[in-house]
């Protein structure tokens, strides 16, 4: 009998425990919550279907720039848009967001926010057409060669990232980025306002003062933004030791009639067309010239590399971890080389097609080290998908955007480590010596602590414009006045008002939130810290497990927790996931600190010790007549 009477029970615990999060402590028998499950069961349904044909729409057209893909893939993601106002207007009806349970809730509350689909449909395609236009015009843009000026057929990649890369002429250097600068930005002045115009309808329509506010409330935090500016603070005296050092050293190698000694660094000269990594001339400024770099490049090309042994790399780390091994639709549908018979937007991204783990990489690969790098960030966002797959469609995605790109970012850090590059054959030495070791975190700090200002700005900037903080007609002079302030970075050459730059920047044209770059480098290395802790990799004080030298690989303790973080997808609040993995609740760039504290004692020593300048002044490559100071 006691038997009897302790089963009804058990079987609804079991039902409870098995419920997704947030509904266990909800009242599981109402008859409302339940009708509410039904009700959004058969909507994600539906919106994975939505989904599934806008990103084959989209993809379609990214793999294969014509006219006819363009028109396609706006038609498609129309027809969707009507179909999302007609779920929220439904939700809303239902007061699902009042509901008892906290699933049911947060999923109302998100499918009640519409962004651009909440616009009427003429404006709707109006904005669409504006940006696609962005893009399409970034992906085709070509250039004059500077040797000869009737071959204008030159791409960014590889040509101009070659030049460069490669060259030490600043007139060469000078002459391809005013190329690209005035063919993939100026002409855009006019797509880009329609753009701001209409972000900014459908941001009221939503109930946001701004679409810098839409963006923002991704985050789910209202003071996000004062945190933004203070980490930006809390990194700037590193940046500064590095900008003044490598000034420093550009000033010695071109001389004062091209480098100045305490104002902005000539972007042109860094080897990146927006400066926002500067690695790719390290050469000119390497700590120890006389140790060498470990040069993976040259030994992927001994060992006849591939594309594709490239991926299987990444997958074979990742199932190492314990997680899923690519699905065959990858290796099927991907396109991981430049194809040779159309056009592509070559800009590296990652694919979930929200069917049947779906999942692609489109990329113009090339094997170098720069690739095995990408090649494992781009496959992070792959194994996001794979694990979060499993959660209705509206949480398919992470609680943050910037978690997303720092998923891949941490699996790199790891394999990028001269102990990993040991362990699959790309280097002999899987410790470095002191020297090596301040050489390898200065070209990583290149890359990692040169971005945040860029990746800083590139929002701050844009906020400004949203919020209406800018005249139109001081739209690129504040944009370089920006970059100068934050970055102390500048262009080659003045540049006004008749210029127009930002499009030059492929996110700028596709109409993507930037913040999240900026997070995610700082993310990272939370990340990072806590996983190698778990794998037995990092011990706080022990010279010999430190953070820029862990591996996780093979370690299935810390994949079962970076798993347990994955699937969550966007089903929590991100303050929650991260707590439950790196017992944090905030974006702390103490970890990056400490990843590269080495770095940071060698150049205020060798700064002090040669007198270098540190900072900067106001750049005089935009009109005196520009807008004043911004405040951070």
């Amino acid at each position: 009998m006691k038997g009897l009477l302790l089963l009804p029970l058990l079987l609804t615990l079991a039902f409870v425990l098995s419920l997704p999060y947030g509904v266990a402590d909800s009242n599981t028998c109402s008859a409302s919550v339940l009708q509410a499950r039904r009700f959004f069961d058969q909507e994600n349904s539906k919106l994975r279907e939505r989904y599934h044909a806008e990103y084959s729409a989209a993809y379609a057209y990214n793999t294969n720039v014509t006219e006819d893909n363009r028109r396609a893939m706006i038609a498609v993601y129309a027809e969707s848009a009507k179909q999302n106002k007609l779920l929220a207007e439904a939700v809303k009806a239902g007061e699902y967001d009042e509901s008892e349970d906290a699933q049911i809730r947060r999923q109302a509350r998100m499918l009640q926010d519409l962004g651009a689909d909440a616009l009427n449909a003429s404006d709707y395609l109006e904005l669409k057409n504006a940006i696609s236009q962005m893009q399409s015009n970034y992906a085709t843009t070509t250039v004059c060669s500077y040797t000869n000026r009737t071959d204008c057929s030159l791409t960014l990649e590889p040509h101009i990232q070659e030049r460069l890369s490669n060259s030490r002429d600043p007139a060469e250097l000078a002459w391809y980025w005013r190329e690209w600068y005035d063919k993939a930005g100026t002409p855009m002045r006019e797509n880009f306002a329609t753009y701001v115009r209409l972000t900014r309808k459908a941001a009221h329509l939503n109930n946001y003062r701004s679409y810098a506010d839409y963006w923002v409330h991704f985050y789910e935090d209202t003071d996000f933004e004062r945190q933004l500016d203070a980490t930006y603070k809390a990194l700037l005296p590193f940046y500064r030791q590095i900008h003044g050092y490598v000034r420093y050293r550009l000033r010695q190698h071109y001389g004062p009639d091209v480098v100045p000694a305490e104002g902005n660094i000539p972007m042109h000269l860094l080897g990146n067309m927006w400066a926002q990594s500067w690695n790719d001339v390290i050469d000119l400024f390497t700590p120890y010239p006389e140790k060498p770099f470990v040069d993976v490049k040259s030994e992927m090309e001994r060992q006849e590399y591939s594309v594709q042994k490239l991926f299987q790399l990444g997958d074979q780390f990742f199932q190492s971890l314990g997680m899923r091994a690519l699905p065959p639709t990858f290796w099927n549908a991907s396109v991981l080389e430049r194809p040779l018979d159309r056009e592509v937007i070559c800009h590296a991204s990652a694919w979930d097609f929200y069917q049947d783990s779906d999942v692609r990489i489109k990329m113009c690969t090339e094997v170098d080290t720069h690739y095995l790098y990408v090649v494992h960030h781009e496959l992070g966002h792959i194994q996001y998908y794979l694990q979060y797959e499993q959660q209705p469609a509206v949480f398919r995605g992470a609680p943050n955007p910037g978690f997303h790109e720092a998923v891949g970012d941490v699996i790199a850090l790891s394999v990028m480590s001269a102990k990993h590059l040991k362990s699959i054959g790309l280097t002999s030495n899987g410790r470095l010596d002191e020297k090596s070791r301040i050489n390898e975190l200065f070209k990583q700090a290149l890359s990692k602590i040169v971005f945040l200002p860029f990746g800083y700005t590139m929002d701050k900037y844009r906020y400004a414009v949203f919020r209406n903080e800018l005249d139109e007609n001081q739209w690129n002079c504040g944009f370089w006045q920006m970059r100068s302030e934050f970055g102390g970075v500048e262009p080659p050459m003045m540049r006004t008002d008749t210029d127009f730059d930002p499009p030059a920047k492929y996110h700028i044209d596709a109409d993507v939130e930037y913040l999240r770059y900026f997070a995610a480098h700082i993310f990272q290395f939370q990340f990072h810290k806590a996983l190698c802790r778990l794998a037995g990799q990092y011990v706080p004080g022990d010279s010999r497990q430190t953070l820029d030298n862990c591996d996780i690989f093979g370690s299935k303790k810390a994949g079962e927790a970076f798993k347990t973080f994955l699937s969550a997808g966007n089903s929590k609040h991100w303050k929650e996931v991260l707590e439950e993995l790196t017992g944090e609740t905030e974006m702390d760039p103490a970890a990056l600190l400490e990843y590269f504290d080495p770095l940071y004692q060698w150049l205020k020593l060798e700064n002090s010790r040669l007198g270098v300048p540190l900072g900067w002044n106001e750049t005089n490559k935009i009109p005196s007549s520009c807008c004043g100071a911004f405040s951070t």
